[in-house]
């Protein structure tokens, strides 16, 4: 028995989309941010759970974007930054495909 990746690696290939339930986005996410979407989600009124579910599953995706930390540790230095636009046009072409 092998085991798998849980994401792909860099330009293989996008990373699994989180279904938008609030159980699979509680599990993709670790620790404090699991605590706080379960409390988040738990306070919403009946009109603000979706909000609340699309904000922390965003969170959850990008949190699996392979090199996420490293990214997240360049940003706090103000190394290999990226501009707006082009996630802008990386976000559409992923939507295009």
């Amino acid at each position: 028995m092998t085991v798998q990746p849980d994401h792909t690696a860099p330009n293989s290939g996008p990373v699994p989309t989180i279904p938008h339930t609030i159980n699979a986005i509680g599990d993709a996410l670790d620790g404090a941010d699991r605590a706080l979407f379960y409390s988040r989600v738990l306070a919403a009124d009946e009109t603000s759970v979706p909000a609340v579910m699309r904000r922390w599953w965003k969170t959850a995706m990008l949190n699996r974007a392979p090199h996420a930390e490293t990214s997240r540790t360049n940003t706090a230095r103000g190394q290999h930054l990226v501009s707006v636009d082009d996630l802008a046009a990386c976000i559409e072409e992923a939507d295009a495909s």
